[in-house]
């Protein structure tokens, strides 16, 4: 028998560096800490346990966790002719040997929803159904915190469960021992118990989704590998699912689910589809009897990066290391296997388990658990219609929660399917939206990226942390100009984009070190990693005052901001402004050298994105500032971080239409800068070859024009709520025009300035932040922007129906604004009380430097369950909880700077 206290000091340190793959290969069998498994159903014939058909209308391939779920939905949501086919028996991959823990608390409102529906699913729903049990037991679970950083985030997450009844307690350290007795509770700062989390049993979880998929109409071969899949293009040159090819008979069907886990990427490969994912070994051991552990909750110490889960009068103890061994070489034989374990890199996790409790250093080990696992790039699933292929889904790259969150996003997958989008918020999930093309096949990028997410899972999550793998992947024409003045970068979709400023110098960003892992040599004097290192705090961040200098001097002065990671899309053609009226809310066909704030909007009236849309005129062949075209032409300007997002919905909504344009991507070609404050015009007039005043260049207009002898497009738009002009500019002249327009503002106090600023000036206007404030499950009505559609005329435009349809029914939450007289941080997820009851969370929140005060904006509801009307927001008396305190609050119908909008029309 070996004990833990053995294990811990036998494991030999690491003596020389550990290559990326040591391991040795799988065995041929190891235990796992369940009484039954799938594998003992198995025939062993090799035959599939029923012939495939010759259609279907969905193909789900993996028979896992989310390919069960997956397929129950589907066939709940009433669609005939699913057809589920696993490769070997039911869980066989990754599914079977998981821990199988289920906890309710995250820092995202959308995965707190998608979690309570698992619970909900395989804790009432399958039993009713079935009459089965599906193996959920009920424990409780207990996350440990060892510092205040930590218990703060606990506290948020506290805050976040009232808000959908989620019971959560903050305990002192004796009420955590009085709790679970075997507790060491000498280093704690204090806990969160949440009552009723729990475990579930991958074994009875997916047997019984799949006789309740089954008596519904699903179909279900096991022991059925697919060998390929066939993508035809259609008329108009869209690729699409055409048929499943199977060792057994091919499948024609206009849809694949690929839910093959680990081997999601080979299956992707079948279709010419990126499967961002890497598989890695991610383990567990099993104790043997331990008195006193019954009943126990299972256990979080994420300062120790381990977990301890309750199995029966024994512990499964596992955790997340900085040095994870990537599996290289993927196995398509590989079923109900698991890896020989490396103690050298297990062992981080048993000295964090014995501390926590000591009784585990005198305890025997039973068996060790060491299986594959799926990791993404930002601990996110994979989810949504690939970009590449029509017709071919992902439900797939589960960072080792696909059992935790298989529920929702199983319904949320079959949504998607039947309706063409989820019924929830599923942007941080869906590749087709979050990630580059650039990014999907550099394996670079996605195995260092990934790495550090697994690395990181157990890190406290604060508000502004950045990563340090992947970095440098997309630079701007500027990036080396502000690199020297001070910019600390922020990375979004690849892109380095502005941060904010530090006085301090250059803090270059510098390759991936893993963390020292793997041998490698950790950085020293890493300024960019001190600086990250300082925002490590749910209070004001020591610079906190510099991007105040940043807020103030665009208001008072002006301010640059470098914007050249935008998305610059062209939308030309015969049928563009057919397009165009059919794509955005608002009215945009207007004469060449207008410029409109608009929307997006999907079937259901829900925010797909906000933008510019600028009409032009036809320019120059190959020119990215004026190209040419026949037919008409507009100009699309789109917040970096979500271009992707745009250009996947724009394609998806010609290619439905099959209208007659072209969606050109100019994002790389052109750079983007934003001078605002009210001295701009006076600065700008120095550099632009062209009148800028009221009458000759009005708000939301533009033109072509020279700056310092180079022709760039000029727009008068805000983002700040400032008088301003945007200049947008080829990328070789992007230097010189920055630095003519420095070298004017000199004399007039110019500064550089970055997105925290304009995170906090765009907030303190009421300007609407796409992904916080607007997402595809709230509406133009719901958040303010109605003034967005073109109801008044007849034009029809995706969207128009619902919106019609919820004004005429009335409005049941609404966006609204909130400021406290108390100087407190805010970040989101925030509680929102109205006389005396919880209606709503916070979204967003900063501080706003010139009012001097926090705003948060905040969805709230009436819980009554009427309309959310004006009379309504005015008439209450609101209080924020922040960490489970609650501040007097202030709601506002209108913004809180400058409501009448004088100041971006240049009146002062």
């Amino acid at each position: 028998m070996s004990y833990m206290s053995r294990a811990w000091r036998a494991a030999a340190p690491w003596r020389s560096p550990r290559p990326f793959s040591s391991a040795p290969g799988p065995t041929a069998k190891k235990s796992v800490p369940y009484q039954k498994t799938l594998q003992e159903e198995g025939t062993g014939s090799g035959e599939p346990s029923r012939p495939p058909p010759a259609s279907a209308q969905v193909v789900v391939v993996g028979g896992g966790s989310l390919g069960c779920q997956t397929t129950y939905h589907l066939a709940k949501m009433g669609v005939s002719g699913v057809v589920l086919l696993e490769r070997d028996r039911l869980t066989s991959g990754t599914t079977w040997h998981t821990a199988g823990l289920l906890w309710q608390l995250r820092p995202s409102d959308v995965e707190v929803e998608l979690l309570a529906h698992t619970r909900d699913v395989v804790s009432r729903d399958l039993p009713a159904e079935t009459g089965l049990h599906t193996g959920w037991v009920e424990n409780g679970g207990l996350f440990i915190a060892s510092n205040k950083q930590r218990l703060d985030e606990y506290k948020r997450l506290m805050s976040l469960g009232k808000v959908y009844g989620v019971e959560s307690h903050v305990l002192t350290p004796s009420q955590t021992k009085d709790l679970y007795p075997l507790m060491n509770i000498d280093d704690l700062y204090g806990t969160l118990y949440v009552p009723k989390d729990g475990t579930m049993d991958p074994a009875g979880t997916c047997s019984t989704l799949a006789r309740a998929a089954t008596a519904r109409g699903a179909t279900i071969i096991e022991n059925c590998p697919v060998t390929g899949i066939q993508v035809r293009t259609d008329d108009f040159g869209v690729k699409r699912v055409h048929a499943v090819e199977t060792a057994h008979g091919t499948i024609q069907t206009p849809c694949v689910v690929n839910c093959a886990g680990v081997w999601a990427r080979a299956l992707g490969r079948l279709a010419g589809v990126h499967v961002p994912l890497v598989a890695m070994h991610h383990a567990y051991v099993v104790t043997e009897r331990i008195e006193g552990i019954q009943n126990m909750p299972n256990v979080r110490d994420h300062d120790a990066s381990v977990y301890l889960r309750l199995q029966g009068d024994a512990l499964s103890v596992g955790g997340y290391e900085s040095n994870p061994i990537f599996w290289e070489e993927v196995s398509e034989k590989f079923a109900f296997g698991l890896f020989d374990l490396d103690w050298d890199v297990f062992t981080q996790h048993i000295e964090g388990a014995v501390n926590r409790v000591p009784v585990l250093e005198k305890t025997g080990i039973k068996s060790t658990v060491c299986g594959p696992e799926s990791f993404t790039a930002d601990h996110k699933p994979l989810m949504g219609e690939a970009p590449e292929v029509r017709g071919f889904f992902l439900g797939c790259g589960f960072n080792s929660a696909g059992m935790m969150l298989g529920g929702g996003c199983g319904r949320e997958l079959a949504h998607w399917i039947i309706h063409g989008r989820p019924e929830k918020d599923m942007y941080g999930y869906d590749i087709r939206r979050r990630f580059h093309h650039s990014l999907t096949d550099n394996n670079r990028w996605i195995r260092e990226r990934s790495h550090e997410s697994y690395a990181k899972n157990y890190s406290v999550v604060f508000p502004h942390d950045e990563p340090l793998a992947g970095r440098n992947v997309r630079k701007d024409p500027l990036h080396e100009e502000l690199l020297q003045q001070g910019c600390v970068f922020q990375e979004r979709h690849g892109w380095e984009r502005p941060g904010w400023f530090s006085p301090g110098g250059a803090a270059p960003v510098l390759d991936y070190d893993y963390y020292g892992a793997y041998g490698r040599e950790r950085h020293r004097d890493y300024t960019y990693n001190r600086l990250l290192g300082d925002e490590y705090t749910f209070d004001f961040p020591p610079h906190h005052d510099i991007i105040k200098n940043e807020c103030l001097t665009c208001r008072n002065a002006l301010a640059l901001f470098d914007m050249s990671y935008f998305g610059k899309f062209y939308l030309v053609g015969p049928e563009a402004t057919k397009a165009a009226d059919w794509l955005f809310s608002a009215d945009v066909s207007k004469a060449p050298g207008s410029t409109v704030y608009t929307c997006m909007l999907n079937q259901q009236g829900g925010v797909e994105s906000d933008l510019t849309v600028s009409r032009i005129s036809p320019g120059a062949p190959g020119s990215p500032l004026a190209p040419a075209f026949e037919g008409d032409g507009y100009y699309l300007a789109i917040g970096g971080a979500v271009a992707q997002h745009n250009w996947s919905h724009i394609t998806t909504v010609l290619q439905d239409m099959k209208f007659q344009c072209k969606l050109l991507d100019c994002s790389e070609e052109l750079g983007m800068m934003s001078i605002q404050g009210p001295l701009s015009r006076a600065v700008l007039q120095e550099v632009l070859d062209t009148d800028l005043s009221n009458e000759a260049f009005p708000f939301s207009t533009h033109k072509i024009t020279t700056a310092a002898g180079c022709q760039v497009r000029a727009m008068r738009l805000s983002f700040v709520g400032e008088m301003g002009w945007e200049l947008h500019v080829p990328r070789a002249d992007c230097v010189k025009v920055y630095r003519a327009v420095m070298q004017a503002g000199a004399r007039h106090g110019i500064a550089n300035a970055g997105y925290r600023a304009i995170d906090s000036l765009s907030i303190e206007k009421g300007y609407r932040h796409w992904h916080a404030d607007l997402r595809p499950d709230d509406t133009p009505l719901e958040a303010g922007l109605a003034f967005t559609c073109k109801l008044k005329s007849s034009i029809p435009f995706l969207g128009r129906e619902a919106v019609e349809a919820q004004k005429a029914k009335g409005i049941f939450r609404r966006l609204v604004c909130f400021t406290t007289e108390e100087k407190v941080p805010m970040f989101g997820l925030e509680a929102v009380w109205r006389d005396g009851k919880v209606v709503g969370h916070i979204r967003r929140a900063d501080f706003g430097f010139a009012i001097d005060k926090t705003i948060a904006y905040g969805y709230i509801r009436d819980p009554a369950g009427g309309p959310v009307s004006l009379d309504f927001v005015k008439s209450g008396s609101y209080e924020l909880e922040r960490m489970g305190v609650t501040f007097p609050a202030r709601a506002h119908t209108k913004s809180p700077f400058d409501p009448d909008n004088k100041r971006v029309k240049g009146f002062y």
